[in-house]
């Protein structure tokens, strides 16, 4: 299977968000790990909540995570400029689905955003929404990962 993403991007940081506004994008959903935050941190950079406010007014924003550990998510909601949804089981587009129709908002109006071409890529390809593929937010992650990242982005199509 090969997925293509709408953009491939170095970084979140590289996100544009007035081409997304004239592209008709009301809603940026984020996944969690590696991409608005280091994996398994349980807490944001500084300049991550200060990039998030140079765009969080303009869009209906949420960070949509995989990860099960309610602790995990309610201590990252505490520190979140936006909902944060955990347990999404991604690819699965229920939980991301559910949540756009919470805040009525069509997936073609819709970014899903992440480091993961299996989930988040795939979630957001599921769900009839814009793509943007990010590298991790932590540029020295350990080589296991790393080797697991190049794996998955064998599936990408160039």
């Amino acid at each position: 299977m090969f997925l293509k993403p709408d953009y491939n991007l170095k970084n979140i940081y590289e996100i544009d968000f007035n081409e997304l506004k004239e592209n008709g994008i009301k809603c940026i959903m984020f996944d969690l790990d590696s991409t608005v935050m280091m994996s398994k941190s349980a807490n944001f950079l500084p300049e991550t909540l200060e990039w998030f406010n140079s765009f969080i007014n303009d869009f209906e924003v949420a960070i949509i995570s995989n990860n099960p550990n309610q602790e995990y998510i309610a201590n990252a909601s505490k520190l979140a400029p936006c909902k944060v949804i955990g347990h999404a089981k991604k690819p699965n587009p229920n939980v991301a689905r559910a949540y756009l129709e919470s805040v009525g908002i069509k997936p073609e109006e819709a970014v899903m955003v992440g480091d993961r071409p299996l989930t988040d890529i795939l979630v957001g390809k599921r769900l009839g929404c814009k793509t943007i593929l990010v590298d991790s937010i932590n540029p020295h992650e350990n080589w296991p990962t790393r080797l697991v990242r190049a794996l998955e982005r064998s599936t990408i199509r160039k």
